[in-house]
């Protein structure tokens, strides 16, 4: 990976990391209502994986965690945060809120509320893809807990029975809201679960953005050249709660000393560094950039943008020029 690469990719995870950041403060400004499950620590699963694939061309498709990968799909940030205000300009019209992100435009399939939901969608766009003959592939972003439903195990069957273009990324965090992996899973080297349908997986450092983008090149060409699903595994770890109302005391303080000490965005930042490329002071400027894009641009927008107007509860409800809508076809 090219240095230009490496600091564009690290501005993006920095900038994601402030605006999950700056959505933990205004849920406890109760400016966002709801749900919320951030993002921090998990960067560079998303940002490896999505910059090996054709943004814009190929779909994915993740559950409820699902702010960042939305804005690296192409999602305006500003858009994405109105979506969390509930405002009319939010990239779901403000009726889908954090949980429920949907941008069709940039081929983002969704954040999904319902556990292992994602899995048999993920299937039916490869399908989809496979009946239209295209070279675009289906990804599935997913959490280790999410595999022990029973959506898992049929969706990676029909997926390698009928050799659907679909990778399969579970980003493992170690745990399912508060149960530890080893505690709920039987096989907890998660990789090792897709054997039984004789689906090639692979098991990585989710926190080095530059081992998970060579992983997903890996793994997208197997996709991409027809050979069926694949199923790759990322080893993470998420620095908040489950979500705003998990208060993290589950989990052992040396624990999350050990994991912060592997945060993704120093990781890549200090490589950086020891090759001469980038230095402390460059971050910190972009660092301060991003704080003021995200204030200025991106909060402003939200705030100052309209709620949905009550008169339109039931709009977007049915797609309005379906003929099924209207009684025209059986």
């Amino acid at each position: 990976m090219k240095s230009d690469d490496k600091k564009r990719l690290l501005r993006e995870m920095l900038f994601a990391r402030r605006f999950e950041e700056r959505c933990y403060e205004a849920y406890v400004e109760r400016k966002i209502g709801g749900f919320l499950h951030l993002y921090a620590g998990q960067e560079a699963c998303a940002f490896g994986v999505l910059d090996a694939a054709r943004i814009g061309h190929d779909y994915v498709i993740t559950s409820y965690r699902d702010h960042v990968h939305a804005i690296k799909c192409g999602s305006e940030p500003r858009a994405v945060m109105a979506e969390l205000y509930a405002r009319e300009t939010g990239v779901s019209k403000g009726r889908g809120g954090s949980m429920h992100i949907f941008d069709v435009a940039n081929r983002f399939m969704g954040g999904y509320a319902l556990v292992g939901g994602p899995f048999p969608l993920a299937a039916g766009i490869g399908k989809a893809i496979q009946m239209k003959g295209g070279d675009e592939i289906s990804i599935c972003f997913l959490g280790d807990a999410a595999n022990n439903q029973g959506t898992f195990h049929e969706s990676l069957n029909m997926a390698k029975l009928w050799n659907l273009p679909v990778l399969y990324v579970c980003e493992n965090n170690l745990y399912g809201i508060g149960t530890r992996i080893d505690r709920s899973t039987a096989v907890v080297d998660q990789y090792k679960r897709v054997s039984g349908y004789n689906i090639p997986s692979a098991q990585e450092d989710g926190q080095d953005v530059e081992k998970v983008y060579k992983a997903a090149r890996k793994a997208i060409d197997h996709v991409r050249s027809g050979k069926g699903p694949y199923f790759l595994e990322l080893l993470t770890y998420r620095y908040r709660g489950h979500s705003m109302s998990d208060s993290n005391a589950y989990r052992a303080k040396a624990e999350e000393r050990m994991w912060s000490k592997r945060d993704p965005l120093i990781i890549l930042r200090d490589r950086l560094i020891e090759d001469g490329k980038f230095t402390k002071e460059e971050f910190k400027a972009i660092d301060s950039d991003i704080l003021d894009e995200i204030e200025d641009e991106v909060i402003a927008f939200a705030e100052q943008s309209p709620d949905p107007v009550v008169a339109d509860l039931r709009k977007y409800v049915l797609a309005e020029d379906d003929p099924y809508v209207n009684g025209g076809a059986h």
